[in-house]
């Protein structure tokens, strides 16, 4: 499957979990039971007419035992009352100068949206409160302009926060920090998100954006790693959409202060909040950490995980069949890749006792969704790395039917079965397959 997807209009409704599937979304529970979650909601979300169905995922969320502290933006307020006004704005977004009328705006916009979500999340029976916990600092002059009343976080009040949320009340953040006088400062929401985050040490921050999720060259990325979306703003940032060009810098800032992973999700979508946290695939993007981070060593809790995750692939004879037994005797030749500690991938790595210097990779598979996104190729170069940290000098692996991509992806060539150490030979005879024997010097 394609890595990306066209864009769906406005209107678009996604709904893929059903009653059915609460067995799918209870597995989650025991993970993220007692785990805090930054919600950052966009103004012109709560402006619009899903806002009442979000509201009843964050209540499903509390009844799960997740903490959530919701971050809400203002800018498609502040427009609508400058025009209402008609009172010029100088930015609405907390990211250039804030002037004393801008600010007023902000201030009444603020305390509007605060005041939608508290009605809404009473109207769900959840306690919540709006918070000063937002200490700030004016941002100052910068490259030479006086930004005036817009604001940058100085200090979260952490206790405050964890003391609303050990009571069962939602704190709501509004982004209007407060200066060592008391005063008001506008700041930017995403910002304001990923400064809690890190202060609260969130497992997540969950954007809700009337975007489809990160737009890069025109398409939704559904997963992308850190560095490479770093690699992107930094070399080709025209690449990412400038809707959500904020978004993705943040959540960079959000993942090195320690958040291990970011959702950028279009709040428009009905249970799109429920289907991105409760599923492997999510309808959003997922920005995570460095991809090895993903990668770690089966345990025998993994072994029917494996099992059901390679019969498609034993019934096409793209892999060898392996018994649950099997596959829990030798579970620690298996490395998995996570996401949302869903595996979606697996592989093996054979050190030969009689032969040090040689090892094998194989049973390499990954989920339907998750090809052609480059975790294939993840998977086999962590097992080079391993081997290689072991002392092995050559790897081999036995294809049927991945050839081309070990040859031309992986850089592997074909050789002779002769390589093989002799117990091995004889299985590979037996076995009467005919695989493709390859090879790759490490």
């Amino acid at each position: 499957m394609s890595n990306s997807a066209n864009l769906p209009p406005a209107s678009a409704s996604v709904t893929t979990i059903k009653p059915t599937d609460l067995r799918g979304i209870l597995k989650y529970v025991p993970r993220f039971k007692d785990q805090i979650f930054v919600i950052a909601i966009d103004g012109s979300i709560v402006a619009d007419e899903n806002f009442g169905n979000l509201l009843v995922d964050i209540a499903v969320l509390r009844s799960l035992a997740i903490k959530v502290v919701l971050v809400h933006g203002i800018s498609h307020q502040i427009q609508e009352l400058s025009v209402m006004r008609n009172i010029p704005i100088t930015d609405a977004y907390g990211t250039g100068v804030t002037d004393a009328a801008t600010l007023d705006l902000a201030i009444r916009a603020s305390s509007r949206v605060s005041h939608a979500l508290i009605e809404g999340l009473t109207q769900n029976n959840l306690k919540c409160a709006v918070t000063n916990a937002i200490r700030a600092l004016p941002s100052g002059i910068l490259r030479g302009v006086d930004h005036q009343f817009t604001g940058r976080v100085e200090r979260v009040d952490t206790d405050f926060i964890l003391s609303l949320i050990d009571k069962s009340i939602v704190p709501i953040v509004s982004p209007i920090g407060f200066g060592p006088d008391g005063r008001s400062l506008r700041i930017n929401s995403d910002l304001l998100a990923a400064e809690l985050a890190e202060a609260l040490h969130a497992t997540k921050i969950v954007f809700l954006t009337p975007q489809p999720g990160l737009v890069i060259d025109g398409e939704v990325k559904r997963d992308i790693t850190v560095e490479a979306l770093r690699d992107i703003l930094k070399e080709h940032p025209e690449r990412v959409s400038a809707p959500v060009q904020s978004k993705a810098l943040h959540a960079i800032k959000a993942i090195e202060t320690g958040t291990p992973r970011v959702h950028i999700v279009d709040g428009r979508i009905f249970d799109g909040l429920i289907n991105e946290i409760f599923s492997s695939e999510g309808v959003g993007t997922l920005v995570y950490g460095n991809d090895y981070q993903q990668i770690r060593t089966a345990n025998r809790r993994d072994v029917r995980q494996i099992y059901n995750l390679t019969r498609g692939a034993v019934r096409r004879e793209e892999l060898i069949y392996r018994t649950q037994q099997a596959i829990e005797k030798n579970i620690e030749q298996f490395f998995v890749f996570e996401i949302d500690e869903n595996i979606i991938a697996c592989v093996s790595l054979y050190f030969y006792p009689d032969k040090p210097q040689l090892a094998e990779v194989g049973s390499l598979y990954v989920l339907p969704f998750y090809q052609n996104r480059d975790i294939g190729r993840k998977m086999v170069d962590y097992a080079c790395m391993m081997a290689k940290e072991r002392g092995v000098k050559t790897i081999i692996a036995l294809s049927t039917q991945s050839y081309g991509f070990f040859n031309s992806v992986l850089n592997f060539e074909e050789t002779d079965k002769e390589i093989l150490p002799e117990a091995r030979l004889k299985l590979y005879e037996e076995s009467g397959r005919n695989a493709k024997v390859l090879v790759k010097k490490l």
